[in-house]
């Protein structure tokens, strides 16, 4: 990835949060199971990964050349068929995609992410073909595959570029290892042949859906950092969304659950741009994403089945540019107008605790009132507003020291929850909010 190595650390902290909690204040009903209720067949998001455009230095903003990208991913919810998405909404030019394949990993080598069972490799065509272009600025769809997918299962899909991409529309903070070599390796076993090992991204993959009967659709969530699963164990999926879709397929293992897309982005705010700098020297980047209100009509409603919407963000409007309650609340507000507008369910959780994290500036008693101010409005005048109040706030402080996370909840950098935190963020997600 083309963050400099000097800011990793500070870009990790860069982010924030999506939503859940037992103090809940909701007004929402059941999501709309009309075409559960009916049994209807229907195409329903399973894994999503907001996108940004690549970097302005390094491979996201080279791209790739004769080189193929083997992408490891975890589905939330199972179907019958399979469709793959794939965006080139940030790219500056047109990029032809000339093999793809999805697949299952090879289960006797879980060390080695790039292996798959080559008696599960699926090609997948485009209106027919084999290879296609996505035109700039452009989404690209598979057909549908006769494919069965299962709850929360591990697939691997390989993308094949035999010409210079330029720069590429990608996901910065994947949090699981995926693998780049030259020329088309979509169909090979092992790993041997992929030369490159990267830790950052998903390339180009933007989302899989698939075909089940009584799907109730899909929970968006819209966050930064912490719903990114930074703080979270590298290639063992355990970001609280991830971890929310486990509870969701131990409520009701069927047709019924509901899908999980997580479209958070690390260092995501609600009011500033990406590439804006922020507190403690930080520079900011394009990974960052677009403000949250732009970001709408791109990663939430275009969403495969959405039904619900969860949006977790501010903490980076806090540290990083040092907005009013007042600015934020305004946002937040004109987020939920339009969830809402859309016949959506709008649920907002409350901003968490960083006091410890960065360096001088990045955290302050100013800003940590900032942030309580925020906390309660959602409490009150919010909570008339939105569908569902979410208090991630109250499950991972500090009791003691409410300005910090819980120690048995923090990552190491004071900002993001490690594994525990974010089970406890999962478990404290009411599920009646969902439907169930």
């Amino acid at each position: 990835m083309s963050t400099p190595k000097r800011w990793q650390l500070i870009a990790s902290a860069a982010t924030l949060l999506v939503a859940a909690t037992p103090a809940v204040t909701a007004s929402a009903g059941p999501a709309d199971l009309d075409g559960a209720r009916h049994g209807r067949t229907e195409w329903a998001g399973s894994w999503a990964a907001a996108v940004t455009r690549g970097n302005t230095v390094g491979l996201t903003n080279t791209g790739l050349n004769n080189q193929s990208i083997r992408m490891n991913v975890q589905t939330t919810v199972g179907g019958d068929r399979v469709r793959i998405r794939l965006s080139n909404l940030y790219g500056e030019q047109a990029v032809k995609v000339g093999h793809a394949t999805v697949a299952r990993p090879d289960t006797t080598t879980p060390e080695d992410r790039s292996d798959i069972d080559t008696t599960t490799v699926h090609e997948l065509t485009f209106n027919g073909a084999t290879s296609a272009t996505m035109n700039k600025g452009a989404e690209l769809v598979s057909d549908p595959l006769d494919f069965a997918v299962g709850e929360q299962e591990d697939l691997v899909v390989t993308l094949f570029f035999p010409v210079l991409t330029g720069p590429v529309t990608f996901h910065g903070q994947a949090r699981a290892t995926n693998f780049i070599g030259q020329t088309d390796l979509t169909t090979v076993a092992t790993s041997t042949e992929f030369t490159r090992k990267i830790d950052c991204c998903w390339m180009f993959l933007s989302g899989i859906d698939v075909e089940r009967r009584m799907s109730p659709g899909s929970v968006v969530v819209l966050s930064d950092s912490i719903g990114d699963g930074n703080g979270s164990t590298v290639n063992a999926d355990r970001r609280w969304p991830d971890l929310l879709a486990a509870r969701l397929i131990d409520k009701r293992p069927e047709v019924r659950t509901p899908g999980v897309l997580n479209l958070s982005l690390s260092g995501n705010r609600l009011n500033h741009e990406g590439t804006e700098p922020g507190a403690g020297g930080f520079p900011g980047y394009y990974e960052l994403g677009p403000n949250a209100l732009a970001r709408l009509n791109e990663d939430v409603f275009p969403q495969t089945g959405v039904r619900t919407v969860v949006t977790h963000l501010g903490i980076n409007d806090i540290w990083m540019s040092d907005d009013s309650s007042e600015a934020i609340i305004a946002t937040l507000r004109q987020l939920n107008q339009q969830v809402k507008a859309r016949g959506l369910t709008s649920l907002v959780g409350t901003i968490t605790p960083y006091e410890g994290n960065g360096g001088p500036g990045v955290w302050t008693p100013e800003k940590d009132a900032t942030r309580q101010a925020v906390n309660a409005w959602l409490r009150g005048a919010g909570a008339a507003e939105f569908d569902g109040v979410l208090d991630f706030d109250a499950v991972v402080r500090d009791p003691e020291r409410p300005s910090r996370l819980l120690p048995a909840y923090d990552s190491g950098d004071h900002i993001h929850p490690n594994d525990a935190g974010a089970q406890a963020m999962a478990d404290a997600v009411p599920l009646r909010l969902l439907g169930l």
